[in-house]
């Protein structure tokens, strides 16, 4: 969490004590844990930057391909992209549950959603620990699928309604490809090592040895 703590949910507590617990037995078999923590104000003005390349390309594809006719654009045009923005948060979520449920070993009963309601964010966490390149594709899942795949749908369709979805989709994803940078960043010099999503914070946890 940030320096100004907000009070843990009844969820985020009992994930809090079953990760506690786990933690002890990882470091009895002789891991240590390294925090990989993102602070969510920091990362605020960040995540905008790091996804800016990926919006302009997707700009740029569409444009040569289809142009922009502006006049498509209604009331009718803004509430359809609200719904769906809508609807796409949810599935974001969801995408991140289904991608890491595949690998961990009790599927989907280690998933877990919520909102913090602070911020009106919802989140999806997995309380399995998982290897590297499982928990990176499990984060990164929702925006190749929601960003990337509705890019190419919308150039291939010439759907601007479509295209503004895709957007919104790559910009949302800002913080997970923080996440991922920051995984990219850490290098370990330990042979053996499991990632394993924290159970309240924004971030992971790498058990290493």
């Amino acid at each position: 969490m940030d320096k100004d703590k907000r009070e843990l949910t009844e969820k985020e507590l009992k994930r809090k004590d079953c990760f506690e617990k786990f933690n002890s037995e990882m470091q009895q078999k002789g891991y240590k844990a390294k925090n990989i923590i993102i602070n969510t104000q920091q990362a605020k003005p960040l995540c905008p930057l790091i996804m800016l390349p990926f919006m302009a390309l997707a700009f740029w594809i569409y444009y040569h391909v289809n142009g922009f006719d502006l006049d498509r654009l209604s009331l009718g045009f803004v509430v359809a992209l609200i719904v769906l923005i809508a609807c796409l948060t949810i599935l974001h979520e969801l995408i991140h549950g289904f991608t890491w449920g595949l690998f961990a070993k009790n599927h989907s009963r280690s998933i877990d959603f919520g909102i913090i309601w602070s911020s009106f964010s919802p989140y999806c966490t997995c309380s399995e620990p998982l290897k590297k390149w499982q928990y990176l594709l499990g984060v990164a899942m929702p925006t190749l699928i929601l960003g990337g795949g509705v890019a190419v749908a919308s150039v291939i369709a010439n759907q601007l309604l479509l295209f503004f979805l895709a957007e919104y989709m790559i910009l949302s994803g800002g913080g997970d490809f923080l996440i991922i940078l920051k995984s990219v960043l850490y290098h370990a010099d330990k042979k053996e090592s499991v990632y394993c999503d924290h159970p309240y914070e924004c971030g992971f946890v790498v058990f290493e040895k």
